[in-house]
């Protein structure tokens, strides 16, 4: 049997918003496993679907750039944030970013390719800006969208220099229609997707395993029902999912009465052609890292030198 901290009790408590003592009970029962402890919880109806993840952010920058009809998004950590402020880091990151439009998503094709100005690679460079700035760091990854006819949408949250932030995003959207109308619902959708955290563009892009967890969840919930009503709420509760998960059925952060599907009908008529979104990429700094926690007054006399 697992042993249940304080620690893990907090860490159930914060995911789901449930009471210490439910959240204990949770741990117990799934001996300690915190994934199948929020499910326990929501089997009982105790939870809401939960969109968990381990962002513990890991530090760097997320850079974005675009060109034309092709956008790209790069990761670049590093240890602490006083280095994510650091001119030379984050022309560094731009530089990358820009690269990162001909990898094609590809983070080892992005790694080896020249650095310009330089006589390295771009993994070869940011070992000697290891050198230079005194501080661990590395490319983590890259996505790119391209369309061949219509924009690139495109977002950075918490942005700290132009296309430099925490959060970056780019939609593709693919359309004949009026491009400069075209590029600023871009934006808007970037920025949907930036707030929403969308798992996919719609319920048959949601990974086979996700959506048997959700009707593994629905059926212990409604255990006992004749399998005619079990299938219709297995319907109504994958239909629920799709809204709070999926792009396209999301009620759109600008207007909550429409959801992106009809925003993107509505757009149709005037730009003058149909719009639809052919790929989007999120991209957060440090999602899926887990970071140490660090004394903060010694990471101050760190980067002072002290």
């Amino acid at each position: 049997m697992a042993e249940i901290t304080a620690a893990m009790v907090k860490d159930l408590r914060e995911k789901t918003g449930v009471g210490m003592m439910d959240c204990k009970a949770a741990l117990a029962a799934t001996n300690g496993d915190m994934d199948a402890a929020v499910d326990w919880l929501r089997a009982k109806g105790l939870a809401k679907a939960a969109k968990k993840s381990t962002r513990v952010a890991a530090e760097g920058l997320v850079g974005l750039a675009v060109d034309g009809n092709t956008g790209a998004l790069v990761e670049v950590n590093s240890e602490t944030d006083f280095v994510a402020r650091n001119d030379k880091f984050q022309a560094m990151v731009a530089e990358i970013a820009k690269l990162a439009l001909k990898a094609g998503g590809n983070t080892e094709k992005l790694k080896v390719a020249h650095y310009p100005g330089s006589k390295h690679a771009v993994a070869e460079y940011v070992a000697e800006m290891v050198a230079s700035i005194g501080e661990n760091m590395g490319v983590r990854r890259t996505a790119a969208v391209g369309v061949k006819d219509g924009v690139i949408g495109s977002y950075v949250h918490n942005q700290i220099a132009p296309g430099l932030g925490k959060i970056g995003v780019i939609v593709a959207l693919e359309s004949t229609g009026k491009k400069e109308e075209l590029a600023q619902l871009g934006k808007m959708l970037a920025m949907h997707v930036a707030a929403t955290n969308p798992v996919a563009l719609d319920l048959a892009g949601v990974p086979k395993e996700t959506i048997e967890r959700e009707k593994a969840i629905l059926a212990e919930k409604n255990a006992g029902k004749p399998e005619k009503v079990l299938e219709k709420i297995m319907e109504s509760g994958l239909k629920s999912y799709a809204k709070e998960n999926c792009l396209l059925e999301q009620a759109y952060v600008h207007d909550g009465a429409k959801s992106v599907s009809q925003v993107l009908a509505e757009a149709g008529n005037k730009v003058g052609a149909p719009v639809k979104i052919t790929a989007y990429v999120r991209m957060q700094l440090g999602e899926g890292i887990e970071k140490k926690e660090d004394d903060f007054a010694a990471e101050v006399a760190k980067a002072a030198g002290a």
